[in-house]
């Protein structure tokens, strides 16, 4: 059960236990957050009777709610067709105590980001809900930004996350968190007691071998860069490399890209692709990664195009491997974009 404005060590007990969990295979019968069929639904997708019945004038609904004695609102990014929108409908949501926070602490507030109706943000601009969501650069969706009292944005989600997280990022906005510490260093509160050490992890044959000296600022590569910030015991990252990567298309466009592996929790050196030494470790928390595993995509000169920082399937990382492979972002730098023009909301 979450609580609010829990104590410092039971907060951290709590991500524990919840961590604990997480990191453990779907008991027999139940469904497994990391792995399931994420091809467009036939039927479109219904929100949940309890999201706020709004009149997209976000200004009007972030009042109502802090009126209403709650922390501010939660704008979800969705599709009607996005199967990672039905895993937060269906499994997230599908879970009593989330709903019960939820609602208890925030207003949500549905965005689709297909339409073209009207919605005014929190700071009173008016577009459509598609140029708003372009805007926002929610590339993966469901994707919920939150909102604190005054209107500030307290954190932003891209992707779908397995309940355990999904949890945590609730209880830290609802329980100020957000005002003294990232998101990642609030998980690791959490996390510290598991004394993360570098662990095995799974091998595959177009991974390059250290050291890894990835300095594209200086030395231009022929091919674009893709790293793997993985960790030792992780479930996702098990499932990961036994099923979306077992696929012969999606094993054949990583191929034909640089990959790179490491260890998110490891103390390997390594040259950035903007050519700074550092350590896994380091850069990964510069990156604010706080899921594994993420993948980071960089161009021919070092700059970054795209993270995959959430729970990826087959549909979608092969999507986001042919805008990658055929150098599509020089052309189209905004991944979102690209994905209107050539997808139509299929993604």
């Amino acid at each position: 059960m979450i609580t609010s404005r829990a104590n410092p060590r039971y907060t951290a007990t709590c991500l524990l236990a919840l961590l604990l969990a997480w990191l453990q295979p779907a008991p027999a019968g139940e469904v497994d957050a990391f792995s399931f069929d994420d091809t467009p639904l036939e039927q479109p997708l219904h929100y949940p009777a309890w999201f706020k019945e709004s009149f997209l004038d976000l200004e009007d609904d972030l009042q109502e709610a802090v009126e209403g004695g709650k922390k501010g609102i939660v704008v979800y990014f969705g599709q009607k067709r996005c199967a990672y929108c039905r895993m937060l409908m269906e499994v997230n949501f599908g879970l009593p105590d989330i709903v019960e926070y939820t609602r208890r602490h925030f207003d949500v507030i549905p965005v689709d980001i297909w339409s073209v109706t009207e919605v005014t943000d929190v700071q009173g601009e008016t577009l459509t809900e598609r140029d708003f969501a372009l805007r926002e650069r929610t590339n993966f969706t469901p994707s919920l930004v939150f909102y604190d009292a005054d209107g500030r944005e307290a954190l932003r989600l891209r992707g779908y996350y397995p309940p355990y997280q999904f949890r945590a990022a609730l209880e830290y906005v609802a329980d100020d968190h957000y005002r003294k510490e990232s998101f990642p260093e609030y998980l690791a509160r959490g996390e510290d007691t598991m004394k993360f050490e570098p662990g095995e992890l799974n091998e595959e044959g177009f991974f390059s071998a250290p050291p890894h000296n990835l300095d594209r600022s200086r030395f231009p590569a022929r091919r674009p860069l893709v790293v793997f910030f993985e960790q030792g015991e992780c479930h996702a990252c098990d499932v990961l490399h036994g099923e979306p990567l077992r696929d012969p298309a999606i094993a054949r466009l990583f191929r034909r890209m640089d990959s790179v592996q490491l260890d998110m929790w490891a103390d390997t050196p390594l040259v950035t692709p903007e050519g700074r030494r550092t350590t896994a470790k380091r850069w990964a928390e510069e990156l604010g990664l706080f899921y594994a595993p993420s993948l980071i995509f960089f161009d021919e000169h070092g700059k970054e195009i795209l993270q995959v920082d959430s729970v990826v399937r087959f549909f979608r990382l092969h999507n986001v491997l042919s805008y990658i492979e055929s150098r599509a972002y020089l052309r189209e730098p905004n991944f979102q974009r690209w994905r209107v023009e050539h997808y139509k909301g299929m993604f």
